[in-house]
């Protein structure tokens, strides 16, 4: 079986899992009705079969006996004190005739002292059958007392052939002398009478737990359903579709908590809108503020070159104030370009360059062009080439790798290895590391680790910049500390980025060709 079709088979399956796992609250409802139903009917039909089990048993024992003792009083008390077996046959044949339709077997001494015995049915019915216990009590005289009149009893039990036929044994004596009297019942009719009850009580009780499923399933249908759309709703809102709402109608407790929906959705949409026209605001302030400033800033950059080429001829007390000048020229001006920098991220208007860059040559360029060849150890086969935008590239290697010298210190390994697809540039210090509170936030705008000092050489912004870089890339960086001391930041980004680029790469070349491939930090 190719995979494909492995695939188109588990498909399947995986829409009904899924769709259990969608309906697992409408199973619970079903499953609970299902138990309440099956423990309601179950007990009622047990009831109710032990009722009518005990009606018809004791009715149809109570009309035998009865009769059984009538015909022992009427028939057997007519016969002479010592009988034959063949008057007491007779008669046992007579008693079984009646109207309940009983075996009879009589007991009695003959007129020589001999026991004999009168069968109705000799091969159905015989003294074995009649249980030891009850012999002893039908024999039993009893005292006469006041609330004794008879000095035998009537007894009788039910017992179970090895057939499984139920039958009714009694027995007693005639009142005032006479023979011995035992019958046999069978309640099998009864018996079949009950089994066809239990039969009926079952299938009520199916019928009950199907309809006990049925009205559960509507009423996890009516129950479930608003609070399926109100799913829906939630998941468009967390979507960022604020404008969702829920059509309300009733007063029930469902439709408050879609009024509530309603209401929260409403308010959250008013404070997202309100929210995204401040930071609308605050972006447009930071974009006009950086562009309102390189003008000047160009100006001033041109006399602060003239006066750093004219400083070694400066009287010595005004040399160290134009060099500070100079210094904080260029570091305002790479702020403002790094501000602008920001400002295209967050507006979505950063755009790739893209060309064949060979990545050992990037580096190596990278790191020439700032005069860092002596404190970084490349290590980079020639050859590895990926199809990305090299100046930004360039700003992400120039961030890390400074980043790296300004706070690890020399010297500073760059190790590119390619994984699959991907390439993977590990810069590495020989520093003390990021403290463990520090490293969630390096990747932060603003972000110093010392908060007693807040002015520093570097602005913030340049490990946030390189990260959106290679976001835009489809890439990613991570921070971390080496077990051998210092601190290791890996970039991993795409060998190929084309599938990053949103529009003609030459559309953007003309605006992002003035932007600064400067270092920050």
């Amino acid at each position: 079986m190719t995979e494909a079709s492995d695939g188109k088979r588990r498909g399947p399956t995986r829409r009904v899992l899924a769709g259990l796992r969608l309906t697992s609250l409408r199973l619970r409802l079903v499953v609970v009705f299902g138990l309440v139903a099956l423990t309601a009917a179950v007990s009622a039909s047990g009831i109710a079969y032990w009722l009518n089990r005990e009606a018809v048993l004791t009715r149809t024992q109570d009309a035998a006996l009865n009769d059984f003792e009538e015909e022992m009083q009427n028939r057997a008390g007519s016969l002479p004190p010592r009988p034959t077996q063949d008057d007491l046959e007779a008669t046992a044949v007579r008693m079984s005739q009646s109207s309940q339709r009983y075996s009879v077997l009589l007991i009695g001494e003959d007129p020589d002292g001999k026991t004999v015995v009168g069968n109705s049915d000799l091969d159905s019915f015989t003294l074995t059958d009649v249980p030891k216990s009850l012999q002893k009590a039908v024999n039993e005289k009893r005292p006469l007392e006041k609330g004794n009149k008879d000095e035998y009893h009537l007894f009788w039990q039910r017992k179970t052939d090895t057939g499984g036929t139920p039958f009714l044994v009694g027995g007693t004596r005639v009142m005032g002398g006479g023979p011995t009297g035992y019958m046999l019942k069978s309640l099998e009719p009864e018996s079949e009478d009950l089994g066809s009850l239990a039969w009926s009580l079952g299938i009520a009780t199916g019928l009950a737990l199907i309809g006990a499923a049925l009205l559960a399933q509507a009423a996890a249908t009516t129950v479930l359903k608003p609070v399926h759309r109100l799913g829906v709703a939630a998941r468009r809102l967390g979507e960022g579709k604020l404008d969702t709402r829920l059509r309300v109608s009733g007063t029930d407790e469902l439709a408050e908590l879609s009024r509530t929906f309603n209401r929260t959705a409403e308010n959250l949409e008013k404070k997202v809108a309100d929210m995204s026209s401040r930071e609308e605001s605050s972006r447009r302030f930071v974009a006009d503020m950086s562009h309102e400033l390189r003008t000047p800033l160009t100006a001033i950059t041109a006399v602060t070159e003239v006066l750093e080429e004219e400083a070694d001829s400066l009287d010595p007390m005004i040399e160290p104030a134009v060099r500070l000048v100079v210094s904080e020229t260029r570091r305002l001006n790479d702020l403002v370009e790094n501000l602008m920098e920001v400002t295209r991220f967050d507006a979505g208007t950063a755009r790739l360059v893209l060309d064949d860059v060979d990545i050992a040559d990037q580096i190596t360029a990278c790191i020439d062009t700032r005069a860092w060849l002596d404190a970084v150890d490349l290590d980079a086969e020639r050859g590895i080439t990926a199809r990305l935008d090299p100046r930004r590239l360039d700003v992400v290697l120039a961030n890390l790798i400074g980043n790296a010298l300004k706070h690890g210190g020399s010297p500073v390994r760059v190790q590119v290895r390619v994984d699959g697809d991907d390439l993977l540039i590990r810069v590495r210090d020989h520093g003390p590391g990021i403290p463990e509170e520090v490293l969630p936030h390096v990747f932060d705008r603003f972000y110093k680790a010392s908060a007693s000092r807040p002015r520093s050489e570097g602005s913030g912004l340049g490990l946030s910049i390189a990260l959106e870089n290679a976001h835009i890339h489809g890439g990613e960086i991570t921070a971390e500390n080496s077990a051998e001391g210092g601190a290791v930041f890996t970039l991993r980004l795409p060998r190929d980025a084309s599938h990053m680029v949103e529009r003609p790469a030459g559309e953007d070349a003309g605006e992002e060709s003035e932007e600064s491939s400067g270092v920050s930090s």
